[in-house]
């Protein structure tokens, strides 16, 4: 009778009830929360220099004789930088004029032999070949004529090359030679940098560099008196980071620069007023497609995740700058962006 009554407890019991389990918990997510965008407040410290700088040397090897300028000092274009020793150049010149001169008595004697030919033929005196030797005579002068000229005219052009001027105005900023030193064809005499295009430069790191597409502007200050200020514009960044500091440099250019932004000074620089660009995550997080580029914004709402479409800007290393489709504030899905599905519910957020 027992046995019976608990056979029919257990039929009455519910159907599901020993097949209900707990339901296991979403799982936590790796997310980055978008920055807030306060770019425009941050400070840069940059310095000035010169848009263009060049190592300066001599196109042929010598000894230097004279160097009438140094580290610092000012030059204005196609100002007499440094001098070779041109004894051996002279010399070279010399025996090229002196080629001319000989060649050119050379052809004024073909040519009138070759005269006197040509008429002795027409009265029936002198023979076809003799003719024909003097015109050949008259080629070969007329051939050493042309090489004595092209001999005189490099050796000119050697000598002028043994004066080395300056391309444009500019600063020497190192010395790598000095006078009575024999020096190789291209070796570094000193180095120039011109002061008529000016920049400044800064280092960021990748996820700052990320932030500013090229064109965006910034105010710079002079760090010795803030009340001195200009304009720059990104012009370009370097295509690779320093290998120790993992930093970028950012080239901005200056278009009328003031006085006291002298090549070395250090300015202070930041986003001018509304030149924000967009927002920066891990290039990790976005997720690309056929159908264009997303990333997974959680909605902690109802802590579930959507796919939203992104417009990209330029990339920086492991970072990306995003346009459109997330605003500051944002959670964004960095790890497992391709094991989720659209609506899904997801756990708490954690951090790499």
């Amino acid at each position: 009778m027992k046995r019976l009554l608990a056979v029919l407890l257990l039929s009455a019991a519910p159907a599901g009830a020993a097949d209900t389990q707990p339901e296991a918990a979403p799982r936590p997510v790796v997310t980055v929360i978008v920055d807030e965008g306060t770019e425009s407040a941050i400070t840069y410290v940059g310095t000035v220099v010169a848009r263009i700088e060049a190592d300066l040397g001599f196109p042929l090897a010598g000894t230097i004789a004279e160097r009438p300028v140094s580290a610092g000092d000012l030059v204005a274009a196609g100002e007499v930088l440094a001098r070779l020793d041109p004894t051996d150049l002279d010399a070279a010149l010399q025996a090229a004029e002196a080629g001319v001169t000989v060649a050119e008595a050379q052809l004024r004697s073909a040519r009138d032999t070759s005269g006197r030919v040509e008429e002795l033929v027409r009265r029936g005196v002198a023979s076809a070949t003799q003719s024909e030797d003097a015109a050949r005579a008259l080629v070969a002068a007329e051939a050493q004529m042309e090489r004595a000229r092209a001999t005189l005219v490099r050796a000119s052009d050697q000598r002028g090359l043994a004066t080395l001027t300056a391309p444009q105005a500019g600063v020497v900023t190192a010395v790598a030679a000095e006078p009575g030193a024999a020096v190789s064809a291209g070796q570094a005499v000193l180095t120039l940098a011109g002061t008529e295009a000016r920049e400044i430069v800064i280092d960021l790191s990748e996820a700052d560099v990320a932030r500013f597409p090229t064109g965006t502007a910034f105010a710079a200050v002079l760090g010795a008196n803030p009340a001195i200020a200009a304009t720059a514009i990104l012009d370009r960044v370097d295509p690779v980071a320093d290998r120790s500091t993992r930093t970028r440099r950012l080239h901005l250019s200056v278009a009328e620069a003031p006085e006291a932004f002298r090549l070395g000074a250090l300015v202070r620089v930041s986003v001018a007023s509304g030149a924000g660009g967009g927002v920066v995550l891990p290039a990790a997080a976005v997720r690309t497609t056929s159908d264009g580029t997303s990333v997974w914004v959680i909605d902690r709402s109802d802590n579930r995740a959507h796919l939203t479409p992104i417009r990209l800007g330029a990339p920086a290393g492991d970072f990306v700058l995003v346009t459109e489709g997330v605003a500051p504030g944002d959670e964004v899905l960095v790890r497992g962006i391709h094991s989720i599905e659209d609506g899904q519910v997801v756990g708490p957020r954690v951090t790499e």
